[in-house]
């Protein structure tokens, strides 16, 4: 809502470019990390998750795997925008299963995450 009462727009444009930066930088922030991993280029993580360890092919899956629900995400939410702007087309309401999908697999790649974490974390403890 703008000041006034009405409702505000936003350009094709910019939601266009908004869109492609958003992209940009969520896949920058999860794909990051399990190159950081790949390359070496972070010891202490390369420390923690050396070459050959279980849990560290499981956390570069996660990681992968992770940035894939983002981008079915982001998918889901400008095919969403474009149906709702084009009626005739593709009918918003037909998006329904994807709005309780997504939120659904974020909290089991949550949980898997924090379920990892524990496993190592138990590995590190029989370790020492």
């Amino acid at each position: 809502m703008d000041g006034e009462g009405g409702i505000s727009t936003i350009g094709k444009g910019n939601f266009f470019y908004g869109m492609i930066a958003t992209f940009v930088a969520l896949n920058a922030l999860v794909l990051v990390p399990p190159k950081m991993l790949e390359t070496k280029s972070y010891r202490k993580l390369h420390k923690l998750f050396p070459i050959g360890d279980n849990y560290r092919d499981y956390l570069l899956t996660w990681f992968y795997s992770f940035g894939g629900i983002i981008n079915l995400s982001l998918a889901t939410i400008v095919f969403y925008i474009h149906a709702t702007n084009n009626q005739e087309e593709i009918a918003a309401d037909e998006f329904g299963f994807f709005f309780y999908l997504i939120p659904g697999l974020l909290v089991l790649w949550i949980i898997a995450l924090f379920l990892l974490f524990v496993g190592k974390a138990k590995q590190l403890q029989k370790r020492d």
